[in-house]
Parts: structure tokens; sequence; C-alpha cells
């Protein structure tokens, strides 16, 4: 048994270096757990694995949900939404100090309800804001950072591709997740306006105030908003409503934008065509780290090294509290050097079974004995707390996603002054995950609500 967990302590030691190397992570793990079970069991055994872990993985009727929501947001992408998002958004706060930038928030916040992607939220809406948060003389840092702060939203507000493999990997319900998911979001946006506001008091010359449009143009505006509105509700409202399962609510998504863009005349064949090919992309390479996860998590358990882990975190006399918050910081680290969807597959496997033997036992299955709630619920708070600290990753140096979409779009502005404008969203992201370890009610209302 020891010399199992060794070889599984090395293993993770590969793995970080072959990642570090920039070997594509879903490759790395599918080498580490391919040569790591031959290794502990033999080649038969990893290739009696190899005949059904692709299809068991891959026909989990869940994940037939996630080519859905990518095809909704790839649809909402070209169908025009985010200038309809901002507009809207702009007519109603562009006149305030810093209302543009606001703007720019509460479209990215929309628009990231419709696509599920925060690299597809910053992406798309920083070509359509800031073309004006530059007419309005809005200061580099901030124009660059809120539109890089802006885009995590995507990644939380629901429907949420990453939600999903989290819900997946800890077997939790996938709506009940989404309802989750929306008050802590809702909080984010908040904290984000609010950061603005303070920003431009403080500085007020980073944010000059807009123009303030005529009624007509305010009333148009709104009007343009409403059938994305509209699509947000049918989707979100028809699986809070328990209308319909998360896969048929992706498939009438994607019908409504379809209809949606065709009606703007802003879809053609073309668009399509990019739609489908770019849906394809991307879910192939998220089956593919899937099964290069479940490869791994195949060797790390014959290994001995979740329950290890597991047993040592419960056996070290920190404080439930301590071990959630020290977990916390491990994945504010984690997401310096790689993206949101691989760390979740990576690291969950390994946290998951720590606090699910803190709060009661893995194994005996007691419940409410280390958080003093239920471990469907531990499951809730911990994926949204999980997936906001992920979040953070993709603001936060040395990757920092959005910051990188960003920077390719204002080629002009320094790195470094979007860096510094995305600070303030990093410490009110982390004021928002103080509210929700010390108010796990936040999270949990709405589910226990909706679900009673």
């Amino acid at each position: 048994m020891a010399d199992a967990l060794l070889m599984g302590l090395a293993g993770l030691a590969v793995l970080v270096f072959l990642i570090a190397i920039r070997v594509p992570i879903a490759y790395a793990m599918i080498l580490v757990g391919g040569v790591g079970v031959t290794m502990l069991n033999g080649t038969a055994i990893f290739m009696s694995q190899l005949k059904t872990l692709a299809y068991g993985q891959f026909s989990i009727y869940d994940l037939s949900v996630v080519p859905m929501f990518i095809l909704m947001g790839a649809l909402a992408t070209r169908s025009g939404l985010s200038q309809d998002m901002f507009r809207a958004a702009n007519a109603w706060m562009g006149w305030l100090r810093g209302g543009t930038a606001m703007a720019a928030i509460a479209a990215c916040a929309i628009f990231g309800a419709v696509s599920g992607s925060s690299l597809a939220t910053a992406s798309t809406m920083g070509k359509v804001a800031l073309p004006e948060l530059r007419r309005y003389n809005y200061s580099g840092a901030l124009a660059t950072g809120t539109l890089a702060a802006g885009g995590v939203l995507g990644i939380l507000i629901p429907p949420s591709v990453v939600l999903i493999i989290y819900a997946i990997i800890v077997e939790a319900n996938i709506v009940t997740m989404f309802m989750a998911a929306l008050i802590p979001g809702i909080l984010a946006v908040l904290l984000f306006l609010l950061t603005i506001a303070v920003y431009v008091l403080l500085r007020p010359d980073a944010g000059p105030r807009g123009g303030s449009g005529s009624r007509a143009e305010f009333l148009a505006a709104t009007i343009g908003v409403i059938p994305v509105l509209v699509i947000f509700l049918l989707v979100i409202g028809g699986m809070y409503g328990g209308l319909y399962n998360p896969t048929p609510a992706a498939a009438i998504g994607v019908f409504l934008v379809w209809i949606y863009g065709l009606g703007r005349r802003r879809l053609d064949l073309k668009g399509m065509r990019g739609a489908l090919l770019e849906t394809a992309q991307t879910s192939g390479m998220i089956y593919l780290i899937l099964l290069g996860a479940e490869m791994l998590k195949i060797f790390m358990s014959r290994a001995g090294v979740p329950q290890a882990t597991a047993e040592w975190m419960a056996n070290s006399g920190l404080a439930p509290m301590t071990v959630m918050i020290l977990l916390l910081v491990a994945l504010i680290l984690l997401g310096c050097l790689m993206d949101s969807l691989s760390m979740i597959l990576l690291v969950i496997p390994f946290f998951w079974p720590v606090l699910m033997e803190i709060n009661g036992g893995i194994y005996q299955g007691a419940d409410g004995a280390g958080f003093g709630m239920s471990t469907e619920d531990l499951k809730i708070w911990f994926g949204i707390l999980s997936l906001i600290v992920v979040e953070l990753g993709l603001i936060t140096p040395p990757v920092g996603m959005n910051v990188f979409v960003i920077s390719a779009l204002a080629k002009d502005i320094p790195m470094r002054e979007t860096f510094k404008g995305v600070m303030p969203f990093f410490f009110a992201e982390l004021i928002r995950v103080g509210f929700l370890l010390a108010f796990p009610a936040i999270t949990l209302w709405l589910p226990r609500l909706l679900s009673g």
C-alpha cells in the first residue's frame, strides 16, 4: 500500500511537470493515468478498462447538455445578442459617472447567462464595449479591467458548462446547482458595479459620464433586449420551475437563439457553420479532458492518494472551516497556472473526498457532523465557492486568460494596465467569497426554497 501511494504521488509530480512544460492537460492526464494503472495492475487491466472507459464516460445523459449549451453560446455570439445587451444597459446607466463601464458589466452578466462561457463573454463584449469606452475617454486600466472582470460572470451565472461538469463529478443535481448559482451571481454583479462606483469616485477622470440619449433611443434599446430576456426566462425559468431538464432546456435555448439570429438577419449559413464547428471543437476538447480525468482518477484511487489525503486532513486537527479555506486558497493558486475546466476536473476528485470525510465520514455516510450541513448541501456550497475562486484564475497572473483576450483587442494598452485594472474586481471577488463562507444560506436558500 505504501509503495502504491508513493507511486501515486510520483504520478502527481510527473503530471505537474508535464503541465509546466505545456503538454495539453488531457494528454498529460491520459499518459500519467495509463502508465500508472499499467505499473500498478498490469497491461491486461489497463487494456480492459480502455474497452469500456470512453463509452462509459461519454454515454452519460447529463453530458449531452454540454454541446447544446456550447452551441447556444456560439449562436448567441454570432446573432448579435451582445450588441443588444450593451446598447440597452448603456441606455439605462451610461449617463452615470462610470456608467458605460457599469453597462458593460450588466451586459456581460446577461450575455454570460446565455453563452455560459467566460472567454466567449470577455471576447464578445470586449469587441462591443471597448470602442464605446474609448469614445468616452475611459482610462485604459478601467476599460480593459472592467471587460476582463466582466467576463468571469459567464462561468457562474447559469447556464455554466464548468458548473455542469462539477455537478457530474460530485454527482449533484445540475438544476439544483443552477439554482444555487443565481444569487451569488447577482451578488457578483452588484459588487462589480459598486467597485466601479468607488473607482470613479476616487478617480473621476478614469470614468467620465456618457451621453444621455433621447427617449426614443432609450425605448428602442429597451425593446431590443426583451427577446433576450425572454430566452433567458424560458431556458432558466423552465428548469427552475421543473418544466424540463437541462438538456431539453438547452435545446430550447439553441432553437430560440437560432430564431432570434435569423429574425434579426444577423445569422447566415456561414455563421451557423462556424457555430457548429466551434461547438464540435470545444466539446471534443472537453470530452477528451473528461476521459483523461477519469483515467487519472482510476490510477489515483488505486494508489490510494485521495483516501490518504482525506484521512490526513481529517486527522490533522484543523477546524473544518480552516480546511475549506485552505482548499480554496489552493484553487486560487492553481488558477494562476491552468484554465478553469482543467482545474475542476483535476482537483475536485481530490478535494471532495476530504470535505466528505471532515463532514462526517465518506464511509460511514453520516451527515451534518463537520460543517453542520448535509452532504448534498455541502456539494452545493463547495461547488459555488469553487467556481468563484476558479473565476479568479481568469484574471490573475501569470495565466489570466481573460486578460490576454482583452489585451489582444486593446493592443495599445499595456497588459500591466489591464492587470492593474482588474485588481479592484479581484478584491471584490474575495469579499464575495467571504460573504458566502460566513453565510452559507446565501447559496443554499434558493435551492431549498424551490425544492421544497
